[in-house]
């Protein structure tokens, strides 16, 4: 999972493109990277880090143009050297630059047509760069000296007939504008924007719809499935469906833990989700014990995504809420961290319990979701530690037992707790005194409420339906030895040995 911005103005987008980031850092921490348009040069700044260590003053006073990109990376595959932080660029046609987010079920057969059929090298295991080259290669096949919107958008109806996946991309052509677009069964998120400019409208486009608001961009809607977007240079806005759109499945799992709560996602409020996703579990909670009997002193969230759920369950039973855990702002989401080891370490130096809110007390703790497990049994012995003298644990989202294909960190299911085990198992394994998983009709009807218009949601780490058809037993098991986090500790230890010298801070003329 990964962020994504681009903006058209008639001012030097450097500044806002890097506020913009520091919106949607929750999407991506192990890298971050912005390219701008400067009349045809291009000005590159990317690194490892977050975007606040990556970007000093001397870098946005070189990021000139009313035009760019900028990108926040989650690894979810191989390793995080510099060579991997987006966007990526090729000079030829006309000089592209890509920021995407999701992942590509057929990146091996395309790595190797790209070589065989197109000429094109590849130079990263990063699907995002066999995206970028799909689609340059099927831009120049239009061999125009100056592209005009059909182009581009036939050029992305060649990439959707080639792609598979989830994906969402920004584009930016230098001299000409910028392009976004998303797959066609709207899996992967995307929305633009304007805003009153110095010459007429700004544009945005970005993964979720706070990073518009927090620079004064209005909504304008989300892109469609299979749907391109461009603004060109003199701020024109152009959209044109691509491809035949599939079935508008968006990802659940940004409602349960991604996505920011104050961001709007297909029309849904994601914090109006969560509390529904609260409610429904509070109504579990009484079917479970009618008998009204739930042994439940306190209610207490583990901070900060399933706050708004455990507020909505405390409520609906008239149970006490507190906060019983102080979060440490300055460590990152342990989902992202690239190792488990890592993970690991992070939880203690993360959270904090305070102890007069356990001492004595059956206690209920409410967490998004359960997926390696590491978070949550150490969170639960904490808790001991404090004092409960029972530890209830409650998950916002059902049993994670499969693994995700489209660009989210869930490669293996030998890494997912729950995978082939009982709920009885799990609650044993993590050391719970009781465990309650959300039921999936429950989560999707938590989401769905918020905009009938969709009724299906991509739900494959909890049922194993993979939507785009071409996921089987063989794919897994390829894709679990790619990105498992022994591979990945073996791909960052290559790539740092040969990744050591290389240039981060570029600038292109075009």
């Amino acid at each position: 999972m990964c962020g994504l911005v681009g903006v058209v103005t008639s001012v030097d987008v450097g500044v806002c493109i890097y506020d913009t980031l520091t919106v949607l850092q929750h999407r991506g921490q192990d890298a971050a990277g912005i390219m701008t348009s400067d009349n045809g040069k291009l000005n590159l700044r990317k690194d490892n880090g977050l975007v606040k260590d990556v970007f000093r003053t001397r870098h946005i006073l070189k990021l000139t143009g009313q035009m760019g990109i900028g990108h926040v990376r989650y690894p979810t595959a191989g390793s995080s050297s510099p060579a991997l932080a987006q966007p990526f660029y090729v000079n030829s046609p006309y000089g592209l630059a890509l920021a995407h987010n999701g992942n590509l079920t057929n990146t091996a057969e395309l790595s190797r047509d790209l070589f065989k059929e197109d000429l094109r090298h590849i130079n990263t295991d990063s699907d995002s760069e066999v995206l970028l080259n799909i689609f340059a290669h099927e831009l120049q096949r239009r061999r125009k000296i100056k592209p005009n919107p059909a182009d581009l958008f036939a050029a992305v109806a060649g990439v959707h007939q080639r792609c598979r996946g989830g994906f969402a991309a920004v584009l930016m052509i230098s001299g000409y504008g910028i392009l976004g677009f998303r797959d066609r069964n709207g899996i992967r998120p995307l929305v633009f924007g304007s805003r009153k400019g110095a010459k007429g409208k700004d544009y945005m486009i970005a993964s979720e719809s706070v990073a518009l608001d927090s620079q004064g961009f209005e909504v304008e809607r989300d892109v469609a499935p299979g749907e391109a977007v461009f603004i060109d240079v003199d701020g024109n806005l152009h959209t044109q469906i691509c491809t035949a759109p599939g079935i508008h499945t968006p990802c659940i799992f940004e409602h349960v833990y991604f996505a920011r709560p104050d961001s709007m996602m297909d029309s849904i409020s994601v914090y109006k989700a969560r509390l529904r996703m609260g409610e429904k579990l509070g109504e579990k909670l009484r079917r479970l014990r009618p008998d009204g009997n739930l042994d439940i002193d306190v209610v207490i969230p583990i901070p900060d995504t399933s706050r708004p759920s455990a507020l909505e369950l405390a409520n609906l039973l008239g149970l006490k809420f507190r906060e019983g855990f102080v979060k440490n702002r300055y460590i990152g989401r342990t989902f992202i961290m690239p190792g488990q080891s890592q993970r690991r370490k992070s939880v203690r130096q993360k959270l904090n319990a305070i102890e007069l809110e356990f001492m004595g007390k059956n206690v209920l703790l409410v967490d998004d979701s359960i997926v390696r497990g590491t978070t949550c049994k150490q969170i639960i012995q904490m808790a001991r530690d404090a004092g409960a003298k029972k530890v209830y644990f409650a998950s916002a989202a059902p049993a994670i037992r499969y693994p995700n294909v489209y660009g989210i960190d869930m490669p293996s299911a030998s890494e997912l707790i729950a995978a082939g085990k009982t709920d009885a198992e799990v609650e044993k394994l993590i050391g719970a005194d009781w465990l309650i998983y959300q039921d999936l009709d429950d989560l999707i009807a938590a989401a769905a409420e918020g905009n009938p218009a969709i009724t299906q949601f991509e739900c494959s780490v909890f049922n194993g339906e993979y939507i785009t058809g071409d996921v089987d037993e063989v794919y897994l098991k390829r894709l679990a030895n790619l990105r498992n986090d022994a591979a990945k500790r073996a791909n960052n230890k290559n790539s740092l040995t040969k990744q050591h010298n290389l240039v981060t801070d570029l600038h292109f003329d075009g």
